[in-house]
Protein backbone atom coordinates (compact mmCIF):
# COMPACT_ATOMS: atom_id res chain seq x y z
CA UNK A 1 0.00 0.00 0.00
CA UNK A 2 1.10 3.54 -0.59
CA UNK A 3 2.84 5.79 2.23
CA UNK A 4 0.92 7.85 4.50
CA UNK A 5 0.36 11.00 3.69
CA UNK A 6 1.33 13.63 6.20
CA UNK A 7 -1.34 15.97 7.97
CA UNK A 8 -2.45 18.95 6.08
CA UNK A 9 -3.83 22.65 8.06
CA UNK A 10 -7.25 22.89 7.04
CA UNK A 11 -8.55 24.82 3.83
CA UNK A 12 -10.51 27.27 5.44
CA UNK A 13 -11.74 28.13 8.97
CA UNK A 14 -14.49 30.91 9.35
CA UNK A 15 -14.84 32.34 12.90
CA UNK A 16 -18.26 32.91 13.65
CA UNK A 17 -19.17 36.17 15.16
CA UNK A 18 -23.24 36.68 14.02
CA UNK A 19 -24.69 38.79 11.46
CA UNK A 20 -27.86 40.82 12.76
CA UNK A 21 -26.91 38.97 16.31
CA UNK A 22 -24.20 37.39 18.06
CA UNK A 23 -22.53 33.83 18.10
CA UNK A 24 -19.49 32.51 19.20
CA UNK A 25 -18.19 29.35 16.24
CA UNK A 26 -15.97 28.24 13.74
CA UNK A 27 -16.74 26.61 10.47
CA UNK A 28 -13.95 24.40 9.65
CA UNK A 29 -13.45 23.24 6.35
CA UNK A 30 -10.48 20.77 6.04
CA UNK A 31 -10.72 19.70 2.86
CA UNK A 32 -12.56 20.54 -0.73
CA UNK A 33 -13.49 17.64 -3.05
CA UNK A 34 -15.03 18.98 -5.98
CA UNK A 35 -15.60 22.19 -4.58
CA UNK A 36 -18.05 20.10 -1.81
CA UNK A 37 -17.24 19.63 1.77
CA UNK A 38 -20.25 18.55 4.27
CA UNK A 39 -20.23 17.87 8.21
CA UNK A 40 -22.36 18.37 11.33
CA UNK A 41 -23.04 21.43 13.83
CA UNK A 42 -22.04 20.78 17.10
CA UNK A 43 -23.17 23.13 19.78
CA UNK A 44 -21.80 22.88 23.43
CA UNK A 45 -20.86 25.21 25.91
CA UNK A 46 -17.51 24.05 25.68
CA UNK A 47 -17.06 23.43 22.14
CA UNK A 48 -13.62 24.73 21.28
CA UNK A 49 -11.85 25.69 17.86
CA UNK A 50 -9.25 23.20 17.86
CA UNK A 51 -12.38 20.23 18.70
CA UNK A 52 -14.13 21.34 15.50
CA UNK A 53 -10.96 20.84 13.48
CA UNK A 54 -10.54 17.41 14.76
CA UNK A 55 -14.05 16.72 14.11
CA UNK A 56 -13.53 18.42 10.40
CA UNK A 57 -10.61 15.71 9.74
CA UNK A 58 -12.95 12.63 10.71
CA UNK A 59 -15.31 13.71 8.43
CA UNK A 60 -12.61 13.84 5.58
CA UNK A 61 -11.30 10.48 7.05
CA UNK A 62 -14.57 8.82 7.04
CA UNK A 63 -15.89 10.54 3.16
CA UNK A 64 -12.00 9.07 2.13
CA UNK A 65 -12.36 5.66 3.35
CA UNK A 66 -15.75 5.24 2.17
CA UNK A 67 -15.11 6.48 -1.34
CA UNK A 68 -17.04 9.94 -1.82
CA UNK A 69 -16.06 12.40 -3.54
CA UNK A 70 -16.64 15.48 -1.28
CA UNK A 71 -13.99 16.87 1.64
CA UNK A 72 -14.91 17.38 5.25
CA UNK A 73 -16.11 20.10 7.59
CA UNK A 74 -17.54 20.87 10.83
CA UNK A 75 -19.40 23.64 12.56
CA UNK A 76 -18.98 24.31 16.15
CA UNK A 77 -21.17 26.70 18.47
CA UNK A 78 -20.27 27.77 21.79
CA UNK A 79 -23.97 27.57 23.98
CA UNK A 80 -25.40 26.02 26.68
CA UNK A 81 -28.64 25.71 24.51
CA UNK A 82 -30.28 28.91 25.47
CA UNK A 83 -31.90 31.53 23.85
CA UNK A 84 -31.93 28.79 21.33
CA UNK A 85 -34.36 29.84 18.28
CA UNK A 86 -32.62 33.48 18.08
CA UNK A 87 -28.96 31.17 17.81
CA UNK A 88 -30.15 29.09 15.23
CA UNK A 89 -31.53 32.01 12.86
CA UNK A 90 -28.29 34.12 13.94
CA UNK A 91 -26.01 30.98 13.16
CA UNK A 92 -27.97 30.53 9.61
CA UNK A 93 -27.76 34.18 8.52
CA UNK A 94 -23.93 33.71 9.18
CA UNK A 95 -23.14 30.53 7.06
CA UNK A 96 -25.67 31.34 4.45
CA UNK A 97 -22.31 31.93 1.95
CA UNK A 98 -21.09 29.12 2.90
CA UNK A 99 -24.32 27.22 2.53
CA UNK A 100 -25.20 28.30 -1.03
CA UNK A 101 -21.09 28.09 -1.85
CA UNK A 102 -21.02 24.17 -1.48
CA UNK A 103 -20.49 23.49 2.09
CA UNK A 104 -23.49 21.23 3.60
CA UNK A 105 -23.71 22.01 7.33
CA UNK A 106 -26.23 19.41 9.26
CA UNK A 107 -26.58 18.30 12.78
CA UNK A 108 -24.13 17.53 15.57
CA UNK A 109 -24.22 17.40 19.31
CA UNK A 110 -26.44 19.55 20.89
CA UNK A 111 -28.01 20.07 17.43
CA UNK A 112 -31.25 18.91 16.57
CA UNK A 113 -33.31 18.20 13.16
CA UNK A 114 -35.72 21.12 14.31
CA UNK A 115 -32.65 23.45 14.74
CA UNK A 116 -31.20 22.64 11.17
CA UNK A 117 -34.94 23.54 10.00
CA UNK A 118 -34.27 27.16 11.62
CA UNK A 119 -30.98 27.14 10.10
CA UNK A 120 -31.62 26.49 6.82
CA UNK A 121 -34.81 28.36 6.41
CA UNK A 122 -33.16 31.72 7.54
CA UNK A 123 -29.93 30.83 5.34
CA UNK A 124 -32.81 30.10 2.21
CA UNK A 125 -30.74 27.06 1.73
CA UNK A 126 -32.10 23.59 0.35
CA UNK A 127 -30.00 21.11 -0.66
CA UNK A 128 -32.55 19.81 -3.34
CA UNK A 129 -30.69 22.28 -5.28
CA UNK A 130 -27.16 23.12 -5.81
CA UNK A 131 -25.65 24.61 -9.27
CA UNK A 132 -24.35 22.40 -11.78
CA UNK A 133 -25.86 19.22 -10.23
CA UNK A 134 -29.09 17.40 -10.41
CA UNK A 135 -32.03 18.10 -8.00
CA UNK A 136 -32.83 16.44 -5.80
CA UNK A 137 -36.54 14.79 -6.15
CA UNK A 138 -37.80 14.93 -2.40
CA UNK A 139 -37.21 16.96 0.51
CA UNK A 140 -34.63 16.77 2.52
CA UNK A 141 -36.06 15.26 5.50
CA UNK A 142 -38.33 13.00 3.60
CA UNK A 143 -35.31 11.34 2.45
CA UNK A 144 -33.14 11.56 5.53
CA UNK A 145 -35.31 11.33 8.47
CA UNK A 146 -36.12 7.72 7.65
CA UNK A 147 -31.95 6.68 7.76
CA UNK A 148 -31.63 8.14 11.56
CA UNK A 149 -30.46 4.52 12.52
CA UNK A 150 -28.06 4.01 9.32
CA UNK A 151 -25.02 5.19 11.48
CA UNK A 152 -25.71 2.35 14.53
CA UNK A 153 -26.26 0.07 11.71
CA UNK A 154 -22.53 0.36 10.39
CA UNK A 155 -21.16 0.49 13.65
CA UNK A 156 -22.98 -3.37 14.21
CA UNK A 157 -22.20 -4.41 11.12
CA UNK A 158 -18.05 -2.86 12.49
CA UNK A 159 -18.75 -5.02 15.31
CA UNK A 160 -19.36 -8.30 13.83
CA UNK A 161 -17.14 -7.80 11.14
CA UNK A 162 -14.40 -7.78 13.53
CA UNK A 163 -15.85 -10.61 15.26
CA UNK A 164 -15.89 -12.84 12.32
CA UNK A 165 -12.18 -11.38 11.24
CA UNK A 166 -10.63 -12.18 14.80
CA UNK A 167 -11.95 -16.20 14.81
CA UNK A 168 -14.95 -15.41 17.37
CA UNK A 169 -17.99 -17.76 16.66
CA UNK A 170 -21.03 -17.59 19.16
CA UNK A 171 -22.88 -15.05 20.98
CA UNK A 172 -20.42 -11.79 22.29
CA UNK A 173 -21.20 -10.10 25.72
CA UNK A 174 -21.90 -6.45 24.68
CA UNK A 175 -21.33 -3.01 26.64
CA UNK A 176 -22.61 0.07 25.38
CA UNK A 177 -21.60 3.55 26.40
CA UNK A 178 -24.20 5.87 25.39
CA UNK A 179 -27.71 5.19 24.77
CA UNK A 180 -29.11 8.38 21.92
CA UNK A 181 -30.05 7.42 18.62
CA UNK A 182 -26.54 5.85 17.76
CA UNK A 183 -26.24 3.28 21.16
CA UNK A 184 -29.91 2.25 20.92
CA UNK A 185 -29.23 1.01 17.29
CA UNK A 186 -26.48 -0.73 17.75
CA UNK A 187 -27.73 -2.58 20.50
CA UNK A 188 -30.68 -3.53 18.81
CA UNK A 189 -28.44 -4.65 15.97
CA UNK A 190 -26.40 -6.68 18.14
CA UNK A 191 -29.07 -8.12 19.82
CA UNK A 192 -31.32 -9.14 16.81
CA UNK A 193 -27.60 -11.56 15.40
CA UNK A 194 -27.60 -13.10 18.47
CA UNK A 195 -25.40 -11.33 20.53
CA UNK A 196 -26.52 -10.27 24.48
CA UNK A 197 -26.35 -6.92 25.90
CA UNK A 198 -24.94 -6.59 29.07
CA UNK A 199 -24.33 -3.32 30.54
CA UNK A 200 -25.80 -0.22 29.18
CA UNK A 201 -24.50 3.42 30.38
CA UNK A 202 -26.52 6.47 30.38
CA UNK A 203 -25.58 10.12 31.74
CA UNK A 204 -26.62 8.51 35.31
CA UNK A 205 -24.56 5.48 35.35
CA UNK A 206 -24.35 2.27 34.12
CA UNK A 207 -26.89 -0.67 34.22
CA UNK A 208 -25.59 -3.88 33.72
CA UNK A 209 -26.86 -7.71 34.24
CA UNK A 210 -26.90 -11.32 32.77
CA UNK A 211 -28.69 -10.33 30.12
CA UNK A 212 -30.61 -6.25 29.57
CA UNK A 213 -33.52 -7.09 27.13
CA UNK A 214 -32.92 -3.95 24.67
CA UNK A 215 -36.60 -2.98 23.00
CA UNK A 216 -37.96 -2.42 27.42
CA UNK A 217 -35.05 -0.02 28.13
CA UNK A 218 -35.54 1.85 24.62
CA UNK A 219 -39.14 1.88 25.89
CA UNK A 220 -38.26 3.62 28.75
CA UNK A 221 -35.48 6.05 27.62
CA UNK A 222 -36.57 9.80 27.05
CA UNK A 223 -34.99 11.58 24.06
CA UNK A 224 -31.46 12.54 25.44
CA UNK A 225 -30.94 8.81 25.66
CA UNK A 226 -31.83 9.22 29.68
CA UNK A 227 -33.14 5.62 30.88
CA UNK A 228 -35.90 6.18 33.71
CA UNK A 229 -34.51 4.24 36.51
CA UNK A 230 -37.85 3.54 38.23
CA UNK A 231 -39.14 1.54 35.27
CA UNK A 232 -35.88 -0.82 35.14
CA UNK A 233 -36.10 -5.35 35.69
CA UNK A 234 -35.33 -5.88 38.99
CA UNK A 235 -32.11 -8.47 38.49
CA UNK A 236 -30.15 -5.29 36.94
CA UNK A 237 -27.16 -3.86 39.04
CA UNK A 238 -26.54 -0.05 39.07
CA UNK A 239 -24.00 2.11 39.47
CA UNK A 240 -23.34 6.14 39.22
CA UNK A 241 -19.62 5.52 38.99
CA UNK A 242 -19.19 7.44 35.78
CA UNK A 243 -16.71 5.23 34.07
CA UNK A 244 -17.98 1.73 35.75
CA UNK A 245 -19.00 0.69 31.95
CA UNK A 246 -15.21 -0.30 31.95
CA UNK A 247 -15.70 -2.85 34.60
CA UNK A 248 -18.39 -4.48 32.74
CA UNK A 249 -17.31 -8.25 32.24
CA UNK A 250 -17.64 -8.00 27.99
CA UNK A 251 -16.63 -9.00 25.16
CA UNK A 252 -17.28 -5.86 22.82
CA UNK A 253 -17.14 -2.35 23.92
CA UNK A 254 -19.24 0.39 22.01
CA UNK A 255 -18.41 3.76 22.59
CA UNK A 256 -21.28 6.14 21.77
CA UNK A 257 -21.18 8.87 23.45
CA UNK A 258 -18.87 11.38 24.24
CA UNK A 259 -15.47 12.56 22.94
CA UNK A 260 -12.39 10.71 24.59
CA UNK A 261 -14.62 8.36 26.73
CA UNK A 262 -11.29 5.98 26.64
CA UNK A 263 -8.48 8.04 27.68
CA UNK A 264 -4.78 6.82 28.88
CA UNK A 265 -5.46 6.84 31.92
CA UNK A 266 -8.69 4.81 32.18
CA UNK A 267 -7.70 1.80 29.19
CA UNK A 268 -6.20 -0.44 31.94
CA UNK A 269 -9.37 -1.05 33.19
CA UNK A 270 -11.04 -1.80 29.66
CA UNK A 271 -11.97 -5.63 29.76
CA UNK A 272 -13.46 -6.59 26.38
CA UNK A 273 -11.32 -7.37 23.70
CA UNK A 274 -12.83 -5.39 20.69
CA UNK A 275 -14.00 -1.79 21.01
CA UNK A 276 -15.61 -0.17 18.22
CA UNK A 277 -16.43 3.86 18.21
CA UNK A 278 -19.79 4.56 17.61
CA UNK A 279 -18.95 8.14 18.04
CA UNK A 280 -16.77 11.17 16.72
CA UNK A 281 -12.96 11.02 18.70
CA UNK A 282 -15.05 8.39 21.66
CA UNK A 283 -11.28 7.70 21.93
CA UNK A 284 -7.46 9.34 22.16
CA UNK A 285 -4.92 9.13 20.90
CA UNK A 286 -2.84 7.61 23.58
CA UNK A 287 -5.62 5.14 24.40
CA UNK A 288 -5.55 3.98 20.59
CA UNK A 289 -1.86 2.81 21.51
CA UNK A 290 -2.53 1.18 25.01
CA UNK A 291 -6.03 -0.74 23.80
CA UNK A 292 -3.50 -2.13 20.43
CA UNK A 293 -0.59 -3.23 23.27
CA UNK A 294 -2.74 -4.74 25.27
CA UNK A 295 -4.06 -7.36 21.86
CA UNK A 296 -7.19 -6.01 21.94
CA UNK A 297 -8.81 -4.92 18.95
CA UNK A 298 -10.19 -1.13 18.26
CA UNK A 299 -12.00 -0.42 15.06
CA UNK A 300 -12.39 3.83 14.65
CA UNK A 301 -15.44 6.21 14.27
CA UNK A 302 -13.62 6.75 10.69
CA UNK A 303 -14.76 3.58 9.59
CA UNK A 304 -17.42 2.25 12.15
CA UNK A 305 -19.82 6.03 12.35
CA UNK A 306 -19.87 6.82 9.17
CA UNK A 307 -24.07 6.08 8.78
CA UNK A 308 -25.45 9.28 8.83
CA UNK A 309 -22.55 11.51 7.29
CA UNK A 310 -22.45 8.68 4.55
CA UNK A 311 -26.47 8.98 3.98
CA UNK A 312 -26.21 12.75 3.77
CA UNK A 313 -22.68 12.77 1.38
CA UNK A 314 -24.53 10.62 -1.27
CA UNK A 315 -27.29 12.57 -1.30
CA UNK A 316 -25.69 16.06 -1.69
CA UNK A 317 -23.77 14.39 -4.26
CA UNK A 318 -26.34 12.65 -6.08
CA UNK A 319 -24.92 9.13 -5.67
CA UNK A 320 -28.44 7.98 -4.17
CA UNK A 321 -30.63 6.18 -6.99
CA UNK A 322 -33.74 8.80 -5.59
CA UNK A 323 -36.21 6.83 -8.26
CA UNK A 324 -36.68 4.19 -5.59
CA UNK A 325 -39.47 3.87 -3.46
CA UNK A 326 -39.14 5.30 0.02
CA UNK A 327 -37.95 1.63 1.60
CA UNK A 328 -36.20 0.61 -1.14
CA UNK A 329 -34.37 3.92 -1.41
CA UNK A 330 -33.96 3.07 2.55
CA UNK A 331 -32.34 -0.81 1.98
CA UNK A 332 -29.90 0.87 -0.57
CA UNK A 333 -28.26 3.23 1.82
CA UNK A 334 -27.92 0.90 4.49
CA UNK A 335 -26.53 -1.72 2.54
CA UNK A 336 -23.96 0.69 0.89
CA UNK A 337 -23.35 2.10 4.48
CA UNK A 338 -22.70 -2.04 5.21
CA UNK A 339 -20.58 -3.38 2.51
CA UNK A 340 -18.10 0.19 2.89
CA UNK A 341 -17.91 -0.49 6.59
CA UNK A 342 -17.21 -4.09 6.53
CA UNK A 343 -14.65 -3.90 3.40
CA UNK A 344 -12.92 -1.38 5.96
CA UNK A 345 -13.25 -3.11 8.74
CA UNK A 346 -11.09 -6.28 7.57
CA UNK A 347 -8.43 -4.34 5.61
CA UNK A 348 -7.91 -2.55 8.84
CA UNK A 349 -7.66 -5.97 10.78
CA UNK A 350 -5.39 -7.23 8.15
CA UNK A 351 -2.57 -4.32 8.07
CA UNK A 352 -3.10 -4.24 12.08
CA UNK A 353 -1.99 -8.04 11.70
CA UNK A 354 0.83 -7.50 9.10
CA UNK A 355 2.84 -5.17 10.71
CA UNK A 356 3.06 -2.64 14.36
CA UNK A 357 1.89 0.37 14.66
CA UNK A 358 -1.27 2.47 13.57
CA UNK A 359 -2.93 0.65 10.43
CA UNK A 360 -5.16 3.56 9.98
CA UNK A 361 -2.43 5.84 7.55
CA UNK A 362 -1.94 3.22 5.99
CA UNK A 363 -5.35 2.37 5.02
CA UNK A 364 -6.20 5.64 4.25
CA UNK A 365 -3.39 6.09 1.56
CA UNK A 366 -4.46 3.29 -0.30
CA UNK A 367 -8.39 4.52 -0.28
CA UNK A 368 -6.81 7.91 -1.67
CA UNK A 369 -4.65 6.42 -4.09
CA UNK A 370 -8.38 4.72 -5.23
CA UNK A 371 -9.95 7.41 -5.17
Amino acid sequence: MSAPEEPQDPALTVHLNGSGGTIKGWVVIDTLVDGLAMGGTRMTAGVTEEEVAGLARDMTEKFTLAGLRIGGAKAGIVSDGSHREETFRTFGRTVKPLLHGGIHLGIDMGVTPADRAVFFAEAGYDPRYRLGAPDMPIDWRTYYEPLIDATGHGVGVAAVTALEARGRSGPARVVVQGFGAVGRAVAGFLENRGHIIVGIADVQGTISADRLPVAGLVDITDQFGRIDRTRLPQDVTLSSEPEAWLDVDADILVLAAQKNALTAENTHRLRAGLVVEGANLASSAAAKEKVAASGAALIPGVIANIGGAASAALAVTRVVPFGLPAEARKEWVFDWVGDRVRQNTRDLLEIAAARAGNPLPELLAARRKDR
